[in-house]
C-alpha cells in the first residue's frame, strides 16, 4: 500500500467502525455541530448488510490476509485489508487483533487506538477500552479524540466525577506541557469539554464559569460563547443569551452562521426539551479553535 493512500484508508476504517458502535452522548453545543455533519452510515450498532456471497468472498479474503500475518506479523497492508475486511463483514471482535497491532506499529497515529478502544467497549469490555485511551493520553494527553472518548465512556458508566477529574488534571498540567511543545493541549476544547460536562450534572454554573474563562482567555473563539448562550437558553434567559449568539454569529465560520442564526430564533420561544436531550454524536469531534 502506498503512502498516500494510507490516510484514505484510516477514514474509511473510522467511518465503518462509527456506524457500527453505539456511545454515550453530550448535551448541548454537541448537538449543534451534529447538524453540520453528513451521516456516517446506518444506525449505530447496525450490522452491515452484505449478500451471502459477498459474506463468502469477503470470508475468503480475511483468510488470505490472515495467512500473510502468519508469515509477516507485521505487514501492515495485510493488517489494514484484515481489519477493513472484518468490519465490512461486522465482525468487531475480529477487528480487535489487526487493530492491536496497527496501534502498536503506529503509535503516533492514534486512530488506531481511538477504534481499538471504541471496539473493545462495543464488544462490553468497558476496562480494555479505558485502558486503550489512557495508553494514548500518557503520550499524546491533548487528543482531543481520546479524551472525549474516555469521557463518554465514564459518563456512560455513571461516573461523572471521574470524567471532571480527568478533565480538570489535563487542564492543570497543561501549561506546563505546552511550554515544553507548545500546542500539545488545546486548552480551549477542554475547557469547552468540561462545560458540557457539567452541563449534563446540571451544574449550570460551574459550565457558565468555564466558559466565561475561555471566553475570557480566547476572545476570537466563537464555541464558548454559543455554549454559554445555549445554557442560557436552556434556563430560560434568553435577553442575557441574544448578544452571545450575536458575538458568536460574528465570530463563527461561515458554514455554522447559519445554524446560530436558528438557534437564537429558537432562543425567545419557552425551552421544549432539557439538556440531556440534545446530544453530541461520537463521531463528531469539537471544532479546533480557529476552524
Amino acid at each position: 500500500m502506498s503512502q498516500k493512500r494510507s490516510p484514505w484508508i484510516i477514514l474509511v476504517l473510522v467511518l465503518t467502525v462509527l456506524t457500527l458502535v453505539s456511545f454515550s452522548m453530550i448535551p448541548l453545543l454537541g448537538g449543534f455541530f451534529q447538524q453540520n455533519q453528513p451521516s456516517a452510515g446506518a444506525n449505530p450498532g447496525a450490522t452491515p448488510t452484505i449478500s451471502p456471497q459477498e459474506r463468502s468472498e469477503l470470508e475468503l479474503q480475511a483468510k488470505g490476509y490472515e495467512l500473510v500475518l502468519q508469515r509477516e506479523p507485521d505487514n501492515k497492508t495485510a493488517l489494514l485489508e484484515l481489519l477493513e475486511t472484518r468490519l465490512k463483514l461486522g465482525d468487531i471482535p475480529g477487528a480487535i487483533t489487526p487493530l492491536e497491532r496497527l496501534a502498536k506499529l503506529n503509535p503516533d497515529q492514534t486512530e488506531y487506538g481511538v477504534l481499538l478502544a471504541q471496539a473493545k467497549q462495543q464488544i462490553g469490555n468497558r476496562e480494555g477500552a479505558a485502558q486503550a485511551y489512557r495508553s494514548i493520553l500518557k503520550s499524546h494527553p491533548g487528543d482531543m479524540n481520546a479524551l472525549q472518548g474516555l469521557v463518554n465512556l465514564l459518563l456512560q458508566q455513571n461516573r461523572p466525577e471521574a470524567a471532571i477529574g480527568l478533565l480538570q488534571d489535563t487542564l492543570k498540567t497543561a501549561t506546563p506541557i505546552n511550554e515544553i511543545k507548545p500546542g500539545t493541549i488545546n486548552v480551549a476544547s477542554v475547557q469547552l469539554l468540561l462545560g458540557e460536562v457539567y452541563a449534563t450534572q446540571k451544574r449550570y454554573t460551574e459550565a457558565i464559569a468555564i466558559y466565561d474563562q475561555s471566553i475570557k482567555g480566547n476572545q476570537q473563539d466563537w464555541r464558548p460563547l454559543l455554549a454559554k448562550a445555549l445554557i442560557l437558553k436552556e434556563q430560560g434567559k434568553t435577553t442575557e443569551a441574544e448578544p452571545l449568539f450575536e458575538q458568536a454569529i460574528s465570530l463563527a465560520p461561515a458554514k455554522y452562521k447559519d445554524q446560530i442564526k436558528q438557534r437564537a430564533k429558537e432562543s425567545s420561544q419557552p425551552p421544549t426539551s432539557s439538556p440531556s436531550n440534545t446530544t453530541l454524536d461520537r463521531r463528531e469531534t469539537l471544532p479546533s479553535e480557529n476552524q
